[in-house]
């Protein structure tokens, strides 16, 4: 008995979304066209200036795509193409904000950055001094102590109050989800005021890190445990019941299951509560007042920060000075991207 073998040729699977090299050069050809023929549009039209140019590009673009889909699929797709386009410009317009942001900060910061910015303090530079003398360490460190005392407060605090809201829900639930809600909209002079008022005045402290990290947590407090309670309503009720059915208790179920599960989530909300308060300037004029030498003690005596650097180098109106504020807010610009990388290697994420 002879057994015939038949070798059976397994489809690989289709990307129907995925765009051939054909299309994906007549897109590239329609949109380095429509931006050639913009300007020409914008000479014979009454349109001009940058909105002119946006608005021939968009109509060009949106027209060529709308024509090539038509040709393509034919006229039912009308509406897919276009939706396609207001898409892609709205995309756009939340970028092109940001990309003016960075590359004005980079083109103006990075002249003045050098290696004694991150080395050197301002203590015996004066603010139109080279840029080669004096730097921004003692900012940068302050800026750093800043943000972590301001989180070893508002993140424990923050996240408890998220697991009272999701896991507990306590009769002070509604009253504490709109506390939350109300404190996320407290205008940052008027956390400064108050810890001013209650830590400085009141009881006689002094200006100091601790007091600017009081203020700059009041601030990150709402946005961690915000963001904190969506991420963790968004860990499935099946994993709660599992653990609790398998003899867990509530809390173990929560540091064991939901925590973990979380994790990522909950570093977002860090990452965001480090972006609210990073930047800040106005608690800061009232709390740490400002210094030009390293200040390692956050308790005793003002120190620095790099808003506070930024803002007290432009307002002295010397060129020189202006530009070593903008290489402050470019060196602002790194260290919270490293305190992001860093949150994001904690939380598991690594690419």
């Amino acid at each position: 008995m002879t057994v015939m073998s038949t070798d059976f040729e397994v489809a690989s699977p289709t990307k129907p979304w995925k765009l051939s090299s054909k299309q994906v050069a007549t897109n590239a050809a329609i949109f380095f066209g429509s931006l050639l023929a913009a300007p020409l549009l914008v000479l014979v039209t009454p349109f001009a200036g940058k909105l002119g140019f946006a608005l021939m590009f968009f109509i060009l673009n949106t027209s060529a795509n709308t024509l090539v889909s038509i040709n393509r699929f034919g006229i039912k797709s009308i509406s897919n193409s276009v939706a396609s386009s207001l898409i892609y410009t709205a995309t756009a317009l939340v970028l092109l904000p940001l990309g003016s942001i960075l590359f004005t900060v980079i083109s103006k910061g990075f002249a003045a950055v050098r290696i004694n910015t991150f080395t050197s303090d301002m203590s015996i530079t004066q603010p139109d001094a080279p840029f080669n003398e004096g730097g921004a360490l003692h900012s940068i460190i302050g800026t750093l102590e800043l943000v972590l005392i301001a989180g070893l407060i508002s993140v424990p605090i923050g996240i408890l109050t998220a697991l009272y809201l999701t896991e507990i829900k306590g009769k002070f639930s509604p009253l504490v989800r709109i506390l939350v809600q109300a404190m996320s909209g407290v205008p940052s002079i008027v956390a400064g005021l108050f810890i001013y008022a209650v830590i400085i005045v009141g009881l006689g402290g002094q200006y100091s890190g601790f007091a600017g990290a009081l203020a700059l947590s009041i601030l990150m407090l709402p946005t961690v445990a915000r963001t904190a309670e969506e991420v963790l309503k968004l860990v499935p009720n099946d994993l709660r019941e599992a653990g609790i059915a398998l003899g867990g208790t509530q809390w173990r179920t929560v540091a064991r299951i939901v925590l973990p599960t979380s994790r990522s989530g909950l570093m977002t909300a860090v990452i965001l509560g480090v972006a609210r308060v990073a930047g800040e300037t106005a608690p800061l004029l009232l709390t740490i007042l400002g210094s030009t030498a390293v200040n390692l003690n956050p308790v005793k005596a003002p120190m620095s920060a790099l808003p506070l650097y930024v803002f007290d180098l432009m307002r002295t109106g010397l060129d020189i000075a202006i530009s070593r504020a903008w290489s402050g807010a470019l060196v602002l610009l790194m260290v919270v991207l490293v305190l992001f990388m860093f949150a994001r290697i904690l939380s598991g994420n690594r690419k």
